[in-house]
């Protein structure tokens, strides 16, 4: 074989060799990539039914309620607009309450209850996820225009 043909099986190989490693990558970051939901939007069913995605909201006053196991918690996370029960199995992290911004992470189950594999609360008093502060905007805006119609 002449060098010509060795650089060019050599740069053949690199070729196919990155496109492996780049659809490698791009399948992996996809398996990992989960949507951020509002509850209005959990419930016009635009969620994935079958697919891990983030749900972000408050948690609604009262709406706290821990089961006998004393590990799994139900509580209600709205947008002001519409409201999704959760259930998460696990320690709550210590910033976690009622009235306070939440993002969880989980599915929706076939009995409209989203079941959370992680739960993440607010770190300070002024910080709310950009997503969910952008949602509560818009579920306030669009709550606003309705009562002024129903005038």
């Amino acid at each position: 074989m002449k060098a010509r043909h060795k650089r060019f099986v050599f740069v053949a190989l690199a070729i196919v060799g990155v496109g492996v490693a780049a659809a490698l990558a791009i399948g992996s970051m996809r398996s990992n990539m989960s949507y951020f939901f509002t509850p209005s939007k959990v419930m016009a069913n635009e969620a994935p039914k079958d697919a891990v995605f983030r749900l972000g909201g408050l948690v609604v006053k009262d709406s706290l309620a821990r089961q006998e196991d004393g590990l799994t918690v139900l509580f209600d996370v709205t947008d002001n607009a519409e409201t999704v029960k959760v259930s998460y199995t696990g320690i709550l992290p210590d910033l976690f309450g009622e009235g306070q911004g939440v993002v969880a992470k989980g599915r929706l189950g076939r009995d409209g209850i989203f079941y959370a594999e992680e739960v993440l609360a607010k770190h300070d008093e002024s910080y709310m996820p950009p997503e969910v502060a952008d949602s509560l905007k818009t579920a306030h805006a669009e709550g606003v225009a309705e009562a002024v119609q129903d005038r």
